[in-house]
This record gives C-alpha cells, structure tokens and sequence, in this order.
C-alpha cells in the first residue's frame, strides 16, 4: 500500500484514485501550466487537479496532450479533477460549467468534478447538478471541496449520492482530525489542498529535525505524513527537479511517534479562506 507514485485509494463507488498527483492553483496559464504536467506525467503522476477559477485548464489540457504524446500513456491511464465554481452553482449553470471545463481541458470527461467551496443557501443546488452528471456516467466520480463536518451533513440530509471525496486545506498547522474522522466514518476520501501551507512549514524547526534524520526535505516529511494519514495530497510546483522531489517519498516510513509529533504542531491556522467566513 502506497508504495509506488500510481498506487490509488478506492473510493466509495469503487473507482481508483491515485493517492498523490499535482496541484496547479496560483498557475499561470502558458509555459508553466503547460510544463508542470507535462513534467509530473513523464515523471510518473498520473493524478492532475485544477479548477474553472484557477484560469489555466487550457493549459493543462495541453500539458496532458503533451504529457501523454511523452510517454506513450492514453487518457485511461490519468485521473483528472476540476471544480465548479461559486458563480456557477445553480443547476442549470453547474452542468454548463461542467461542458465549459471539459471543452477547455479538450477532454470527453474527468475523473472527478467537486463542488469548490460551500457557497450557502447554493452548494446544495450545485450537489444535485453533480448528482445528474454522475448518474449520466460524464464523470467518474463527484466530490466536495472546503466543506465542514455540518455542510456535509446538509448535503448528505438529501443527497441521493455520497460525495467521494473532500478536498480540504490540510497540513501539520491545520490538521482538522474531527473533519478527518467524520469524512471516515461515511467513507468519504479527504484530499490535502496546500499540504505544505503554501511553502510556510519549509523551515519549521520540528519538521526540520525529522527530515534531517530520514535524510529527507521538510516537504517529503509532510506529504509522507499525509499518506500515512490515509490523505491524498496534491502539491503544486513549477519546477522540474521538485516535481521529481516531492515524488520521492515512497523509499521511508514515519514513525507512530514523528507522526504523532506532526500532529501536534497543529495550531489551526489557515493559509486560505476560512469555509465558514468568505465573500467570493
């Protein structure tokens, strides 16, 4: 289990998703876009997530393009996420925005489509239109993303469909375990957004020391922590040698105690918008 960067975590429809891929929020759309998953796919990534607000799935579409042409891999082999955004919740405009990410990515479907974020009084709308999507078979799997333990009571209170999976925020300052053991208990796949809080946790003294002793960067550290925790995790990076490196964390193991040291670095902080306070 989780030896390799292909191993997946089953979902709770039986689809499998790949327990480490690349993030793009905060990407330019063009040369970066475009080469960062060209580079995570001939490197062996064979999970991308973007999203309509992040302004580049025309650039990952084309780095998938190119990723595939590499390496000889056909779309099958790719697991692909995009997210609806908070504009485009109600249920008419959330399906139209599914065609509108499709038709930029230049893909027939993904492999996931989540709610972004908990707009009130619409994600519920929004949940539905992904329910149609999924039950039409256009996507393999549905999900949310920055939802807390009583917006997915809300949801589940009608939903005719478990979300897959939870894309939160999620790092050794903000490690959210009530969320984490909910999303559990109704097998729902918690996926990190940030797991390395925007680069903030890179010099962290704590972080350092176990990294020093496993002979690895303070970033193998967290994401090697995430999967331990049962977490998917997605960091973002522009730069070949570090979508090589934060790949790299298949050859150690933590142990239950650095684990546990980890967790108590929590200080329940954020990097991005707290889901129970925004205004976009």
């Amino acid at each position: 289990m989780k030896k390799s960067l292909q191993d997946t975590t089953t979902l709770n429809n039986g689809v499998e998703m790949p327990w480490f891929g690349l993030g793009v929020f905060r990407v330019d759309q063009g040369p970066d876009a475009v080469n960062s998953v060209r580079w995570a796919i001939k490197h062996g990534y064979r999970s991308i997530d973007t999203a309509a607000i992040y302004g580049n799935e025309e650039a990952v579409g084309q780095g998938i393009r190119e990723g595939l042409e590499e390496t000889g891999l056909t779309r099958e082999d790719l697991f692909i996420t995009s997210k609806v955004w908070n504009s485009e919740l109600a249920y008419g405009d959330a399906l139209a925005a599914y065609d509108a990410s499709l038709e930029r990515l230049g893909l027939d479907y993904l492999d996931l489509y989540l709610v972004h974020w908990p707009k009130p009084g619409k994600y519920k709308d929004g949940w539905r239109a992904l329910e149609t999507l999924y039950k039409e078979k256009r996507v393999k799997a549905i999900g949310v993303s920055n939802f807390q333990i009583h917006h997915l009571k809300d949801v589940l209170e009608d939903a005719e469909i478990v979300p897959m999976v939870n894309q939160i925020e999620y790092h050794p300052y903000l490690t959210q375990t009530e969320l984490h053991a909910f999303c559990k208990e109704q097998d729902i796949q918690v996926e990190a957004w940030s797991p390395l809080m925007a680069g903030a946790l890179l010099d962290q003294p704590v972080l350092q020391e176990i990294a020093d002793k496993h002979n690895k960067t303070i970033a193998q550290v967290i994401l090697r922590w995430d999967l331990q925790n049962d977490v998917v995790t997605i960091p973002k990076s522009i730069k070949e040698h570090r979508i090589i490196e934060n790949a790299d964390i298949f050859d150690f193991e933590l142990s239950e105690e650095e684990v546990d040291r980890i967790f108590d670095l929590n200080q329940n902080s954020r990097c991005g918008a707290d889901p129970d306070n925004f205004d976009f």
